[in-house]
């Protein structure tokens, strides 16, 4: 049986995670909600790092909404991880539970900076709700990621998205694209990208997509091509900390946790 659930009440205002989801010692990703195989890192996870125990809850979900709870079966912690069959792992405890995708979708689109901060801005992102991320090269990007290294890169992202989405109970993966450059996102995601830049408009949810700079900044090019640009606040931020805080504007605006200016 597959249930209705989504980000608000009837009345649109915001609503919290689904209580199951919340109670739920850890959540998982699999191909088939009702009947889950495991990967083999998730049951290493789950039975050698939590420490989890026959009949705790966890819930899987195919990262495309659907989700269901499930219990630890019986003899599985015992077994140990590695001797544990993986699709003896968990038994359903409950319907399938359907949740929609909240609308309108929400793309970041941001520059990678150095070191270790693109899986950082990716995971948070993630935790925020945001539904495309997309790696951008622009023209003052100070990291730039050819074919070989871009796709590597891309793929830790989405291992690092996958493991946020885990962890803070969302049944919808974010889509982490290919590295692209600007004129490019319109391409990626149907919607034209609105930059943002200092001194720019309120953001909102007739702007979806918004798009951050490397630590230059937009060069004049960039700016004349994309026109009204969004502002993110009074003070000049890291571009990783402005990727985060567009991802949380766009977010708080769609879950009604804040009201966009009259």
């Amino acid at each position: 049986m597959t249930t209705p659930g989504g980000p608000t009440d009837g009345d649109g205002s915001p609503r919290g995670p689904d209580p199951v989801l919340v109670a739920a010692a850890a959540m998982v990703f699999v191909d088939d909600v009702s009947a889950p195989v495991l990967q083999p890192d998730d049951i290493r996870h789950l039975l050698d790092v939590l420490r989890l125990r026959d009949g705790e809850l966890v819930a899987v979900s195919d990262g495309a909404g659907r989700w269901a709870p499930c219990r630890v079966a019986a003899g599985a912690a015992a077994r140990g991880a590695r001797r544990a069959d993986p699709g003896g792992v968990l038994v359903s405890d409950g319907a399938i539970v359907r949740t929609e995708r909240a609308a309108p979708e929400l793309t970041v689109a941001f520059a990678p900076t150095k070191g270790d901060r693109p899986e950082w801005v990716t995971q948070k992102l993630t935790e925020l709700g945001i539904d495309r991320i997309v790696p951008l090269r622009t023209s003052r990007s100070v990291v730039r990621w050819d074919e070989d290294r871009g796709a590597k890169a891309t793929g830790r992202l989405r291992r690092v998205a996958r493991e946020a989405a885990a962890q803070c109970r969302r049944p919808w993966l974010p889509e982490v694209t290919d590295v692209c450059r600007l004129d490019e996102v319109e391409y990626r995601t149907g919607v034209r990208p609105t930059l943002a830049d200092a001194g720019g408009a309120a953001p909102g949810l007739d702007r979806p997509v918004l798009a951050v700079g490397p630590e230059g900044g937009w060069d004049d090019s960039e700016r004349t091509a994309f026109g009204t640009t969004v502002g993110l606040g009074p003070t000049v931020l890291r571009a990783e900390t402005a990727a985060v805080v567009a991802g949380a504007l766009l977010g708080a605006l769609r879950g009604g946790v804040i009201l966009p200016l009259a």
